[in-house]
Order: structure tokens, then C-alpha cells, then sequence
């Protein structure tokens, strides 16, 4: 019954149709991107042209999925569904949800409940995900639509090679004073990311270890999150988020 009264609030807010044709032209303006940035391999692009690639590969998706959040012995199960830029985690015990949605120049993360939607305030960035490492602020993306960002060179990260980018916050309303980022150079997919805080010291590591094909598109099958001690680079808690078919 609870389930059945979320999923009733995030129906009234959702607009399918139009997300539909929103997703489909974004699936056209990204591989005309790809093509552009492949032909052009000799150039490298600039930052605000990695980061629009990125931000259309992530809306560009049509998923249901079921995926878990995993931190030593606890494991939070949760159900991955996305109509084009419109992304929604929905968890059991407690029922609840956060939903993602992806705009042209920000993003906007609401949870969703049987009271209805609240957005997520940039007061509220470093709350957890159900206890683990991941922060509202890193489910939000809003570092995609940073102005502040230009490229630091190339790297491979597990075979793939890369655009390595340095983006910085706006405003301090972000936990990170800047953030390393490293951008497939073939698919626009994330990487491998770095969170500083505002003392200059690594605090959090994202990292994908492992990518699956499902019905013949690739998708993130697990990346390892850790938070680090300031200063010391020691790990203090590792969760891993997985995506199964």
C-alpha cells in the first residue's frame, strides 16, 4: 500500500510523453556529438563541450533495473527506472523515493513520499543515502553544469582513455571545493571522479569498476564509492553501488 501511494504522488508529477520526445531527441543531438568530437579527434574540446555530451549520455537512457547499495554487511536494495532525463531510485523499508530530473542547465533532485514531492535543498547536499557513502548532493550531478571547468589532459582509466577535467562550484553551497573528472573519450560515460573539500584535501573517490551489456547497451554494473580520511588519503568507508539485469 505504501509503495502504491508513492508511485501515485510520482505519477501525478511525472510528464511521460514529452519525456519521450525529449529523450529521443537528446538519443539524436548526442550522436551527432560523438560523431563531431570522433571526426574531429585531433582537437581536443573544450570542457563545456565534454560536460554537454555527458549530461545528454545520462539523460539519454530508457532503463528498469534493479540495483543495491552495498557498505560492509548492510545492503539496500532499490529499483533503478529512467524515462529519458527523468531518473528515480525507489527504496523499500522504509518505501520511499528520490527522483533525478535532468534539465538543459541544471538538474533537480526531489524526494518522493506519501506526503508528496520535496526538492532537495543544497542545505540538505551532504545528507546520506540510506546510511551509506553516497550523498544527496553526488545522486544530484549539479558538478555536470558547473561553469567554472576546463581540461587538464588525457589519461586511461581501465583501458579507456579519457579526458581528465577540473570543475569548480559556483558558490560554496557545494561540499566540494573542486572536483577531478574523467570522461570517457568514446562514449561520454564518467569514469572516475574526485571530491576536495574546502581545504584542498580528497575526501571522496568515485570509481567504475565494471560495465555490463543489456539488450545491446552497455551499462554501469558496479562502481565503488569511498570516503577518505582529509589529509591522510586512509580509506574510512567503502560502498558499492550495483546494477543487476
Amino acid at each position: 500500500m505504501k509503495n502504491d501511494l508513492i508511485h501515485a504522488v510520482a505519477a501525478r508529477h511525472d510528464t511521460e510523453q514529452p519525456a519521450l520526445k525529449q529523450a529521443g531527441r537528446i538519443s539524436c543531438v548526442l550522436a551527432l556529438m560523438l560523431a563531431g568530437l570522433t571526426i574531429a579527434a585531433d582537437v581536443v574540446p573544450s570542457a563545456k563541450e565534454i560536460l554537454a555530451t555527458v549530461r545528454l549520455q545520462q539523460a539519454a537512457q530508457q532503463v528498469d533495473l534493479q540495483g543495491q547499495l552495498r557498505e560492509g554487511g548492510t545492503i539496500v536494495p532499490f529499483r533503478l527506472t529512467q524515462t529519458g532525463p527523468i531518473i528515480r531510485y525507489s527504496f523499500a523499508n522504509p518505501p520511499g523515493a528520490l527522483q533525478l530530473r535532468l534539465g538543459e542547465n541544471e538538474s533537480r533532485l526531489e524526494e518522493l513520499s506519501q506526503t508528496g514531492v520535496e526538492k532537495i535543498t543544497p542545505a540538505q547536499f551532504d545528507h546520506k543515502v540510506r546510511g551509506t557513502a553516497v550523498t544527496y548532493e553526488d545522486l544530484a550531478l549539479k558538478f555536470l553544469y558547473w561553469p567554472n571547468a576546463r581540461v587538464l589532459g588525457e589519461e586511461t582509466i581501465r583501458t579507456r582513455r579519457s579526458w581528465k577535467l577540473q570543475l569548480e562550484p559556483p558558490s560554496r553551497q557545494s561540499q566540494y571545493s573542486r572536483i577531478l573528472l574523467w570522461v570517457d573519450e568514446q562514449s561520454g560515460a564518467l569514469m572516475q571522479m574526485e571530491g576536495y573539500d574546502w581545504s584542498g584535501r580528497l575526501v571522496k573517490r568515485f570509481e567504475v569498476i565494471s560495465a555490463q551489456k543489456i539488450e545491446g547497451r552497455w551499462f554501469l554494473k558496479q562502481m565503488r564509492i569511498e570516503e577518505l580520511q582529509p589529509g591522510t588519503n586512509k580509506v574510512q568507508s567503502r560502498t558499492y553501488l550495483e546494477i543487476n539485469k
